[in-house]
């Protein structure tokens, strides 16, 4: 054989084997990228979904207590006399609607955009279900991520249907703590894309509490019944309560002792006692809401024997339900 056929022969089985590993690696680049028939994907976003769901606090047995008014020995030996009627337990009240969470006006889009808006602030309780337009035809599957999984560390797969909001277009962020983060929701096949700045903020305790006795008295009002006032003696008691729900989610409190302990009557009368914790109740709406779906708390906030009413909120994200409400209702 010829040097000129041999060089010649040499050049033709290097180009063989360069065309087989260049066939290989685009074998491999294609499995990679999930290339199927028809099943490509023209964006690499992935989704950005936590399988956790943020838990509700079960619906304890409602009991209804009435203690008759005795002498009690108090500080200076001056005689007190308790008389107390709970109504009900704490929990969450499933079902509900539209007004007990809340999602922010996409208003009108166009092109690609999701949103029509550049930037939101919620609260970290996520009182919030972040919704694409309502405008658009319905989309084909979406990705959902966020930027900073400090803030925002993704999105339950399913939006808060009990509510009224829609799988296809919401999502229920997974959120961590406060802070800026960006969220970016499109389409897998590129037709929309948008991105919106959320700001995370920690909720205004004594703002949300006085807002709670606002939505009490606009329940009372529909039925024709006075409204409540802040009842100052027992506010610091009702915060101790929703404090103390924390540890034991109950009407008796950590030391074994009965709730109205907190707040003893000074000259007899009447006291009851509404809990709740957990992801129906985030915010005044929902958790107003969450007790006017029961009939035994209901039957508090609607009583015409109570005169007053304080309120105690604890938010402690590192804790089982996060959110915790106490109302303590009272003729004192």
């Amino acid at each position: 054989m010829s040097a000129a056929m041999l060089k010649q022969t040499r050049m033709t089985i290097l180009l063989s084997i360069n065309a087989v590993a260049i066939l290989v690696a685009g074998i491999l680049i294609a499995s990679a990228i999930g290339f199927s028939g028809g099943d490509f994907r023209v964006v690499d976003e992935k989704s950005d979904e936590v399988a956790d769901e943020v838990t509700d606090a079960d619906l304890l047995e409602s009991v209804s207590e009435v203690i008759e008014a005795v002498p009690v020995s108090r500080g200076g030996g001056g005689a007190a006399g308790a008389g107390s009627a709970v109504g009900g337990t704490a929990g969450a009240a499933y079902g509900g609607n539209g007004s007990s969470g809340m999602s922010f006006d996409t208003g009108t889009v166009s092109g690609s955009e999701l949103w029509n808006l550049d930037a939101i602030t919620i609260y970290q309780t996520a009182n919030i279900d972040i919704c694409i337009n309502d405008s658009l035809p319905d989309p084909a599957e979406m990705y959902w991520q966020t930027s900073n999984p400090a803030v925002i560390k993704g999105f339950y797969s399913e939006a808060r249907a009990r509510l009224g909001f829609s799988t296809a277009r919401c999502r229920y962020p997974a959120i961590v703590g406060p802070g800026t983060t960006t969220i970016t929701a499109g389409t897998y096949d590129g037709a929309k894309r948008d991105t919106l700045t959320v700001t995370v903020i920690a909720p205004p305790v004594d703002q949300w509490k006085r807002e709670v006795l606002d939505l009490v008295n606009a329940e009372r009002a529909k039925y024709g019944l006075a409204a409540l006032t802040w009842g100052s003696t027992c506010e610091a008691g009702a915060q101790t309560r929703a404090q103390e729900i924390i540890s034991v989610y109950d009407h008796k409190r950590p030391d074994g002792s009965s709730w109205d302990t907190v707040c003893k009557p000074t000259n007899g009368g009447t006291a009851g006692e509404n809990l709740a914790a957990g992801n129906t109740a985030v915010s005044p709406a929902t958790v107003v809401q969450t007790w006017m779906n029961s009939e035994s708390h209901r039957a508090n906030i609607l009583s015409d024997k109570f005169t007053k009413m304080a309120v105690g909120f604890v938010f402690e994200p590192g804790s089982q339900y996060k959110t915790y409400w106490s109302q303590f209702f009272s003729t004192y």
